[in-house]
Order: structure tokens, then C-alpha cells, then sequence
């Protein structure tokens, strides 16, 4: 991970934007995650949106449906940030994986699986611009801490709404 992100950071143009290079690279760090765990849960929720099946097609399908272009759009607005602190931001599939905790998974899953995955997925998100919002506090980047903010609203609401689709079970328990 560090080398791929020291690469980065070499072909960089110096930039002063109040914000000390060190505090700079640890923040931009914690940006390509979310970018490429926010791009991997994308692509996620699309294919869930795709594949749905079973007797709540239709209301999956609509809400996989917002989720994905929520999740499009966040990923040029985390992408933009990344390039305002002067690094080149990770775009492939290869690097979208090794940044990533959320990972892909083979085949179609059952409509119940689908939620339970999605809401993990939202939740290791929340998580994740939890962190980066701390790190973007102590670098004194509001910019940043008020991205990381914006992120880990969208994804704990995202994920209390799936997890509602459960009546009376567990989320865990699936």
C-alpha cells in the first residue's frame, strides 16, 4: 500500500495550500480508501440492482437503484478531493482492490444476502470516513473533515435502512 501511494505522491506537483505535506499524504491516504471501498460497493449495489430477485423485487431493485448513483457521484466528489491534496487518484479495478476492505464476491446472492452485504458494506464505510475525518481534523482540513462528514451521514443512513427491511431478526444472524 505505501508504495503505491509514495508513487503517487512522487509524481505530485508541490502545492501550498496551508495544509504540511506529511498531513497532506496521510489525508489523501485515507481518501484513496474511501474512494476505492465507495467504487467497490458501487459496483456492488449495481450488480445487486441487476440481479435482484424474490418477492420484494420491485423495492430493491428502486432502492439498490439510488444507492448506486449516490455511490457514482460520491466517487467524483472523493476522487476531486484527492487531487486537490495534490495526489493522483487511484482509478482501476487492480488498485480499487488493494485499497479496499469491501470485496467482490462471484455469483448472485439471495435478496437477503444482498441486504446483509450492502449494510456491512455501509457500515465499513461509515467507519472508514470516521477515520479519515479524524485525520482530517488533526491536519486542520475542513475541506476533507467536511467530506468525511457528509460520507459517514449517507452511509449510517443507508445502512439503518437496510437493516429495517429485517422485521424482528438480527442482522447478524443471516
Amino acid at each position: 500500500f505505501f508504495f503505491f501511494f509514495f508513487d503517487r505522491m512522487l509524481r505530485a506537483k508541490k502545492i501550498n495550500i496551508g495544509i504540511d505535506e506529511r498531513s497532506r499524504t496521510e489525508t489523501a491516504a485515507g481518501l484513496c480508501c474511501l474512494l476505492a471501498e465507495t467504487y467497490t460497493l458501487y459496483l456492488k449495489t449495481q450488480k445487486y440492482h441487476w440481479n435482484v430477485t424474490g418477492p420484494q423485487f420491485q423495492s430493491l431493485h428502486l432502492m439498490f437503484e439510488g444507492q448506486y448513483q449516490e455511490l457514482a457521484l460520491a466517487t467524483d466528489a472523493i476522487a476531486e478531493r484527492i487531487r486537490a491534496l495534490g495526489v493522483y487518484a487511484p482509478a482501476t479495478f487492480g488498485e480499487f482492490t488493494e485499497l479496499s476492505t469491501i470485496k467482490e464476491e462471484r455469483g448472485v446472492p439471495t435478496s437477503d444476502a444482498m441486504i446483509t452485504n450492502l449494510t456491512n458494506g455501509h457500515e465499513t464505510l461509515a467507519r472508514t470516513a470516521r477515520h479519515l475525518f479524524s485525520q482530517a481534523e488533526k491536519a486542520d482540513d475542513a475541506s476533507t473533515a467536511d467530506l468525511a462528514t457528509a460520507r459517514m451521514n449517507i452511509h449510517e443512513k443507508s445502512a439503518w435502512m437496510l437493516r429495517s427491511l429485517f422485521v424482528d431478526q438480527k442482522i447478524n444472524e443471516l
